[in-house]
């Protein structure tokens, strides 16, 4: 049984507590007066009442009753109920101690697949002589076929049921007998999704849209992203981008076009991981530093230029961008200056205002120029004047942002506005249209279509969309990964913020009216409004056609290989791989063993890898191979390679063929256990070798050691007899060679990794246990005198060293370390971890064609990383010590390297410096790199600067370098006579041109320091500046000589804030006022 346990509303006597108090008596309501009853105990839960029922249901003799029972069916809603009843309990609990009752749906059988309705109850069991005297309590809930029945397992303890208790002077159960009452109101769910639980809820079944993934902390993303799919005609034009050559993760646009493709065709919620990537923020924390008008205008500046020149150029600006017009008009004089610019959205204030409407009058309000205030008129001196703006036309698609986000100066904080703020459904913007444009005359009339919402509060909360895809189609909310259809209600009420209107508490059951107001934390903050004239080509319905043949097939493929991995990991059970080694694949490897299968720092050789069905017949597969390597079954036999306990892998058993129900699991599991893959040697089988029994031959593998090519390569497989001496397989060698019969061969056992030994020629291949699938290593003798040689050219002489080379070998990446570098060659080379930084550096170097004392080297960060840490050259430090190999690099280590034009010996006494220029005016304009003595000082540095940049007509012509200190907060000027040797590596250098303000200080003048922050103090970007500040100025004119000091536009600087940071304390600082005196 489904139950709520809640507390009952037991209505009797008043309890006296022995102490008069005044207090409001609430009257007691009789169970048969059932509307009144109903309007007490029922919360209004703010939906429409469909039907309303109650039932009555009189039962005596209570203790005969049978342990379950139920009452007579009755209808509410066109559906039948009835009240489920356990006299004494239906818990684990002690017996007889509780009694249950349940609201039971009648007829479910009678139902279609996937009914459900829901319902609001009260269950109430009552004295039959006194009707006041009653225990109830109430619940709402969707019923359906997995939930018919619900309701109170703890109702009421059964021994304050049959007694008077909790002040009552009588029993609810009196004389064996009581009446059982059922309110029921069944509601009406418009949307069909109304109290859901949302198990097996499909969105795309439901509503025909599928949702997108929750990928953490991308906040907003997704409710914009669904709103611009919505947008056909964006859709179409993001269609026509040509994007074929292009990288998801790198491209914003096929990033883009693969999300909308996805979500038109998937029926699954969408992952947006390579949209995020392509956006090139380095990090999820990006997008919590920006908010939704900032991320959708760098996606649509993006966009737009990767739309130039193709089908799709100029559709974002058709579709989004208007068009306002500033003006300054004289009151006395005829003189106005107007400036026209574009805009992609309005952003409108929300405090004070009532509606939509009000926040239009507000954003063209006139500011009247007057007083001490007047405008500076060109010609005419100081004129009252009127400030404002007006727009010259509204785009077909218009964004509002909602600034439900502001900064309260009384709490020293940015703060959440959740005001009451109306917003309609169609809107005539036409009086806010300049009556001078040529468009003035025209129909301005707007339909909402998108409502963006945030539920919660400034430091976190929820996002989601209610979108209208559709010009005259339902509403529907899109919540991450789930879409619902919503009500208007949902769409426009509850997203208008304010107060929650008094009993209406979200489904709160059994609420009274709150005692102060509650404010809603769940409000709009951005809405889409269409033009009607424009919605039957902006929301045109889409066609297959309309999705680019590329960009189907491309993402088909995609989506068509990603189902057939699901399948393949959902089956991966049913199959095992089986990788195979043939005579050509041995005779292609260089390094242990017959292949390579799980180095680490190397790659694993390419096998045959056939994956196949644990219960194929052994046979059947050796006859599949047989065909596909066009021969006959009798001429192949297949043995399974094993791992040894010496950490070899070698062929072991041969395959037995007596058992034609054998099958490749059982292979695997009887002969090579510890394995998840089944391995495999292919032998083919020579007609002159005797393979009978009971002293079968022993299967070995050569390889030859060439010292000139310095290769180690498979030679081929030969049989011997365990009694045959180790010299005897020397004919066979020099045949094998085509060597001359004299030619004198040393033969080498490779055990293991580590441990490769000369074999002895007397010995027999039994007393040297040599066994099946065991690797012997030969080379052709030669001279102490010639061995010597080789090696004095680092090469090796002679197997043992070769194999040492193997087993210490790693491959590292070298790659340029400047990005803009003239050479832009990587390479890989294949190192001994044993090597010194002079060896490794030679060998680069040689590869490379340059003096590896001109060689420079960097450690990375990872297998993808940033440059780290510029290598020291030393005599001792080996390539294991430099590049420390890990799991996380990957195949290949990664060094930067860097062509210098002096040698490391001589860089050794030098400092290479890098310093940022931000000319006069605090921008970074480029970097400017110097090599000089470490004994150099910074004056010379300023020097040689001087001669690289451009200097300010007019300007100071003096140049300060410094770096930035106090977490980006201060600069720190380095001293003219500080040697550059002394500064710390990692500091990052910044140079600029001194303010001629700076070198005509007065003594009453303060120099400070400036840095920029993004809505909260901590939060500092860009580079930090000084700045002077005079006694008695105000802060207006204050701010003219900052916008001067960082030459930022006028339209740039008005969205700027100032405030003033005391170091000296920490509480959250004030936004500067134009009449404040720093």
């Amino acid at each position: 049984m489904d139950h709520i346990d809640a507390s009952p509303t037991v209505i009797g006597a008043p309890t006296d507590h022995g102490h008069p108090q005044p207090m409001e008596v609430e009257e007691a309501i009789s169970v048969l007066d059932h509307s009144a009853f109903a309007a007490k105990h029922l919360a209004d839960l703010g939906q429409e009442e469909a039907d309303f029922a109650v039932c009555d249901w009189v039962l005596r003799d209570w203790n005969a009753l049978d342990k379950r029972l139920t009452g007579p069916e009755f209808e509410c809603g066109g559906h039948k109920w009835r009240i489920l009843l356990f006299p004494f309990g239906n818990s684990n609990g002690q017996p007889n101690d509780m009694v249950s009752v349940y609201l039971d749906y009648a007829n479910p059988k009678e139902k279609p697949e996937g009914w459900h309705v829901c319902a609001q109850f009260a269950l109430v069991i009552s004295n039959l002589n006194d009707s006041q005297c009653h225990s109830t309590s109430q619940a709402h809930h969707r019923f359906t076929a997995e939930e018919m029945d619900w309701g109170f397992t703890r109702f009421n303890e059964l021994r304050k049921l049959v007694a008077p208790s909790d002040g009552r002077p009588r029993p609810i159960i009196e004389d064996g007998a009581a009446r059982v009452t059922a309110f029921v109101r069944v509601l009406k769910d418009p949307t069909g999704v109304l109290w859901h639980n949302f198990i097996n809820y499909d969105s795309k079944k439901e509503t025909g849209y599928v949702g997108l993934k929750n990928q953490g902390a991308t906040c907003y993303m997704n409710s914009l992203l669904q709103s611009l799919f919505c947008t056909n005609y964006f859709r179409r034009a993001v269609y026509q981008i040509p994007t074929e050559q292009d990288i998801p993760s790198e491209s914003v646009a096929l990033a883009l076009q693969r999300v909308f493709y996805l979500l038109q065709s998937s029926d699954q919620p969408v992952g947006t991981n390579e949209l995020t990537k392509s956006f090139g923020w380095k990090s999820l924390d990006s997008f919590l530093q920006h908010d939704v008008q900032e991320f959708n205008r760098v996606l649509q500046e993006k966009l737009e230029t990767k739309m130039k020149g193709t089908a799709a150029d100029g559709a974002i600006t058709r579709l989004f961008v208007g068009r306002m017009k500033s003006y300054l008009r004289c009151v006395n004089v005829d003189y106005e200056s107007t400036r026209s610019e574009d805009f992609y959205d309005i952003q409108l204030n929300v405090k004070g205002m009532a509606d939509l409407h009000d926040s239009f009058k507000d954003y063209i309000q006139v500011e009247m120029l007057d007083g001490e205030n007047k405008y500076a008129a060109e010609g005419h001196g100081l004129q009252d004047a009127k400030k404002g703006v007006i727009f010259e036309r509204f785009p077909p698609v218009l964004h509002l942002q909602l600034k439900r986000f502001e900064y309260d100066m009384e709490k020293d904080s940015m703060v959440k506005i959740n005001d009451r703020h109306e917003f309609p459904l169609d809107i005539d913007l036409g009086e806010f249209i300049d009556k001078d444009s040529e468009v003035a005359g025209e129909d301005w009339k707007y339909q909402l279509h998108g409502v963006l919402v945030h539920s919660g509060d400034l430091h976190g909360g929820h996002y989601f969309a209610l979108l209208k895809p559709e010009k005259d189609g339902k509403w529907f909310k899109f919540d991450d990964d789930r879409v619902t259809p919503v009500t208007l209600k949902e769409v426009l009420e509850d997203n208008f913020g304010g107060e929650i209107p008094n009993g209406h508490l979200g489904g709160q059951v059994g609420a009274r009216a709150p005692v102060r107001a509650m404010k809603r934390f769940t409000n709009a903050y951005m809405l889409v409004y269409v033009r009607q004239r424009a919605a039957p080509e902006v929301l045109k319905p889409f066609a297959v056609e309309d999705t680019p043949a590329h960009l189907r097939e491309r993402l088909e493929e995609e989506r068509l290989a990603i189902e057939a991995r699901k399948r393949e990991r959902e089956e991966q059970h049913l199959y095992l791989t089986v990788k195979l080694i043939t005579e050509d694949t041995f005779k292609g490897h260089q390094g242990f063993d017959l292949a390579t299968f799980e180095e680490r720092n190397l790659p694993a050789t390419e096998l045959a890898s056939f994956r196949v069905l644990k219960t194929e017949l052994f046979l059947n597969f050796k006859a599949r191979l047989a065909q596909q390597y066009g021969m006959s079954e009798e001429s192949i036999r297949l043995w399974v390679l094993v791992n040894r306990q010496n950490k070899t892998v070698r062929p072991d058993t041969p395959v037995p063929e007596s058992d034609p129900n054998l099958t490749l699991e059982t292979v695997r599991d009887r002969m090579a256990s510890r394995q998840n893959d089944l391995r495999l040697y292919l032998e083919t089988i020579s007609p002159d070798t005797n393979y009978g029994v009971p002293d079968p031959p022993l299967m070995i593998f050569l390889k030859y050691f060439d010292v000139t090519r310095q290769t180690l390569t498979g030679q081929g497989r030969v049989y011997v007899t365990k009694a045959m001496k180790v010299a005897d397989l020397v004919p066979t060698i020099n045949q094998m060679m085509r060597w001359p019969p004299t030619v004198q061969v040393r033969l080498y056992e490779e055990i293991k990794p580590g441990m490769i030994e000369q074999m002895k020629p007397k010995a027999t291949f039994q007393q040297s246990e040599i066994q099946d699938g065991d690797i012997i290593c030969f080379q052709s003798e030669m001279s102490e005198k010639d061995a010597h040689d080789i090696e004095a050219q680092s090469l090796y002489s002679n197997p043992i060293q070769f194999y040492d080379f193997l087993q210490n070998q790693i491959k590292v990446l070298f790659k340029p370390k400047a990005e803009d570098a003239e050479y832009r060659g990587e390479f890989e080379l294949t190192l001994s971890k044993k090597m010194t930084y002079d060896m490794m550096a030679a060998k680069f170097a040689e590869r490379l064609k340059h003096d590896p004392l001109k060689l420079r080297f960097t450690t990375a960060n990872g297998p993808n990383g940033t440059p780290k840490t510029v290598l020291k050259r030393t005599a001792n430090q080996t390539v294991n010590e430099i590049v420390s190999p890990s799991y996380i690099q990957g195949q290949a280590s990664l060094l930067y390297y860097e062509k210098l034009n002096v040698s490391i010996v001589e860089l050794e006494t030098k400092r290479n410096l890098k310093v940022w220029w931000m000319g006069a005016h605090n921008k970074e304009e480029a970097a400017h790199q110097f090599l000089m003595p470490k004994t150099s000082s910074f004056n010379e540095v300023a020097d040689y600067l001087s001669k690289q940049v451009t200097l300010e007509d007019g300007g100071s012509g003096k140049i300060r370098v410094f770096e930035v200190v106090n977490g980006g907060r201060q600069q720190r000027d380095i001293p003219g006579a500080e040697m550059i040797g002394n500064i710390n590596e990692t500091a990052e250098l910044f140079g600029e041109e001194v303010p001629i303000e700076e070198l005509r200080i007065s003594d009453e003048d303060r120099i400070i320091n400036c840095f920029h922050f993004s809505k909260e103090v901590h939060r500092v970007h860009g580079v930090p500046f000084k700045f002077i500040i005079k006694p008695g100025e105000k802060f207006a004119d204050t701010k003219q000589r900052l916008q001067a000091r960082i030459a930022v536009p006028d339209k740039e600087f008005a969205k700027f804030r100032f405030t003033l940071v005391m170091s000296s304390t920490y509480k959250q600082p004030n936004v500067l006022q134009d009449d404040d005196v720093l």
